[in-house]
């Protein structure tokens, strides 16, 4: 009836993620990260030495950081230490007593401990969805992309992805920031997903995903910063000014192309060498990727 201590297993990867039947795309500006019932409760199952909760923690406090420097909201789920009978309802059948056993293992471990700003919702069944504000704190935020991870997978963080889909979120399932009780209880709920409810991906994919989205959003005025600390006499320059007038030499040039190149933009030196003037540049830029 109560969860039994978890043995370790090695996490999937990239190579080990199901074929997704969507494609869509991350957005920071749509989205918010859901961090699902880090409980020393349920963590304590893994016991103290688990390579396997220790890499999830890992990945999901990186992930957590990339989110908090992109301004993207963080939520949590948690259950109360008190739960009556009536709260708790069937999963007393299913689960026992639970963490009203022990009040004392309430808090989410140190190592995610929210910070002042995070929103850490009241957790009643598996979806974090269920008497819970979520669906509406997402809406008011205007977020409709759910970043997911935490535990265990087949269970709640399966059953919130699937909510998310049924409220027209978009969930994005964190493959190597999830755990679960066994290795195929994990895949069940990464093939499940990506088959019927969202999107299943790894904390690189996400940062790669948002650096390709930033690249498709350079604007004009952030290429021009860029470009100035490279030139002479910057406060003189007009967007059609020719900056090799200003000092813009072929090396400057080309640290420009490494920095755009990095951020996904495929322009070459001799393309912005036939028109070296702000204008031209984002003339280049802009027919070249499309923005």
């Amino acid at each position: 009836m109560s969860i039994k201590s978890l043995a370790a297993y090695t996490l999937p990867s990239s190579v080990d993620i199901p074929k997704n039947k969507v494609s869509w795309q991350f957005d920071p500006s749509r989205a918010a990260l859901l961090i699902h019932d880090m409980q020393e409760y349920f963590v304590d199952f893994y016991g103290e030495n688990n390579d396997l909760i220790k890499q999830v923690i890992s990945h999901i406090a990186a992930l957590k950081a990339f989110c908090k420097a992109q301004g993207i909201p963080v939520y949590y789920t948690a259950q109360p230490q008190e739960q009556s009978d009536e709260d708790r309802a069937l999963l007393n059948d299913m689960w026992g007593k639970g963490l009203p056993q022990h009040p004392e293992k309430k808090p989410i471990i140190s190592e995610l401990t929210p910070d002042e700003d995070d929103i850490v919702f009241t957790k009643w069944r598996y979806s974090a969805f269920y008497r819970s504000s979520l669906k509406e704190q997402m809406t008011s935020q205007a977020k409709d992309q759910l970043i997911i991870c935490g535990i265990y997978a087949h269970i709640g963080v399966m059953q919130t992805a699937v909510d998310a889909f049924m409220h027209d979120i978009k969930p994005f399932l964190v493959a190597d920031a999830i755990a679960d009780f066994t290795l195929k209880d994990h895949l069940t709920a990464l093939n499940y997903i990506a088959n019927n409810a969202g999107r299943v991906v790894c904390v690189d994919d996400i940062v790669t995903l948002d650096a390709k989205n930033q690249a498709n959003k350079l604007s004009k005025s952030e290429m021009r910063a860029q470009i100035l600390p490279l030139i002479e006499d910057a406060d003189e320059l007009d967007d059609d000014d020719n900056l090799m007038d200003f000092g813009l030499d072929s090396v400057a040039v080309m640290t420009l192309l490494s920095l755009w190149q990095k951020q996904g933009l495929n322009v070459t030196f001799v393309e912005l060498a036939k028109a070296p003037t702000i204008n031209g540049f984002w003339h280049t830029v802009s027919q070249a990727n499309a923005l």
